[in-house]
């Protein structure tokens, strides 16, 4: 099936030929056609998969087709659990729109800078990408209103309930005229949702793409046993054994990944790191240098597990465990995304066995471990 197929514009078809968007994925088939004819969606898919797309598309093709003045009064509300995920989505709208034909302002909103810029920039607003809390200070300063969404979607909503949203959430959702289309998107289905779903989708059609097997057989999974004090050397020796390029490694803790990032470049690898104590346009450029294949290594902390979509990233390497089975999926799922192999490295403490064993029984995938003290780290 083509996209040309699932009800979109014929406008649309130029478009995406010219964006190398060729064959929807399984989420984007089933929700696109479900969400023009104005169904109430529950979409469950892992990261990765192609949600943002399956929530843009059809929103843009409602969006193009609106003619009047919006005087500060969106008519579509797209909220994401982070700054991270609010640029990344913000990204894919404008990308697609730029090459439509009918033009819609699109503006993005997060918290993390100044927010005088973005009351100004919201007139005329059509589509915003927000977090919670930033769009809850911009409504207090009344430079926009909810009156009259037509359309709200929830990205990643099961993080967002995670991250303890549940008061920003409530109030936004007070503010929202009652009679609109919801389409809510997750990688996973908690009690937590099933009670957000039932108070703002009506009818919703339920799409559940399952695509857990298929996305970890892309990712070739390793790990080795490790003492905390051969951790850095280790990981050195790693990236400069193969000379491995854009590895994304994973931290537990601020302090952690800003010190691995140190003695990275201390040894000669060009590393940065990413978490939120950053100014966010020392996380923006950070990203970007990495997206680009200019920077060799990024230390992200779980922040980022979600908030990272990069085509053909090669390696992650988990430093430190993550605490759930979930996380450590969220983490590993930033390689091996739709059709690109990826590896995965994790290091693992003797007294992080067990807790290795519940994060593969989880999986459903067993990781064959080996001993890194036959290794000669001398000199890493």
């Amino acid at each position: 099936m083509s996209f040309a197929e699932l009800g979109l514009p014929a406008t649309f078809n130029k478009a995406l030929a010219k964006l190398n968007y060729e064959t929807p994925f399984p989420i984007q088939k089933e929700a696109i056609p479900l969400a023009l004819k104005g169904h109430d969606i529950l979409g469950i898919a892992q990261t990765g998969s192609g949600k943002t797309a399956a929530f843009a598309l059809p929103a843009l093709a409602k969006a193009i087709q609106f003619k009047g003045n919006l005087d500060r009064k969106i008519k579509h509300l797209v909220l994401v659990p982070t700054r991270e995920l609010a640029i990344q989505v913000g990204e894919v709208f404008q990308e697609i729109e730029k090459e439509l034909p009918g033009r819609t302002k699109i503006f993005t909103v997060h918290g993390g800078v100044s927010i005088n810029p973005q009351m100004i920039g919201m007139q005329n607003v059509h589509t915003l990408i927000a977090t919670p809390g930033r769009l809850l200070d911009l409504i207090d300063h009344k430079a926009l209103q909810l009156s009259d969404v037509e359309l709200l979607i929830l990205d990643e909503a099961d993080k967002m309930l995670n991250l303890g949203f549940k008061d920003e959430m409530n109030r936004i959702f007070e503010l929202l005229p009652k009679h609109r289309q919801n389409l809510l998107f997750s990688a996973t289905l908690s009690d937590d949702l099933n009670e957000i779903t039932t108070v703002l989708l009506k009818d919703p059609k339920v799409v559940k793409i399952e695509s857990k097997t298929q996305s970890v057989d892309l990712i070739q999974q390793s790990g080795y046993f490790v003492t905390e004090e051969r951790k850095g050397p280790l990981l050195r020796y790693l990236i400069k054994k193969d000379n491995l390029q854009q590895v994304l490694v994973f931290t537990s803790s601020i302090f952690k990944a800003d010190n691995v990032a140190k003695k990275l470049r201390k040894n000669g690898i060009d590393a940065e790191s990413i978490h939120g104590k950053k100014s966010q346009s020392a996380r923006k450029t950070n990203l970007n240098k990495f997206k680009k294949n200019e920077l060799q290594v990024l230390v992200a902390t779980d922040l980022l597990s979600r908030g990272i979509d990069i085509e053909f990233l090669p390696y992650v390497i988990n430093y430190e465990l993550p605490r759930s089975p979930k996380d450590y999926i969220h983490r590993i799922g930033r390689t091996g995304r739709a059709t690109s192999p990826g590896q995965a490295i994790s290091f693992v403490m003797r007294e992080e066995i067990h807790h290795f064993k519940v994060i593969q029984k989880k999986m459903g995938t067993f990781v064959d471990l080996v001993e890194s003290g036959e290794l000669d780290l001398h000199g890493y």
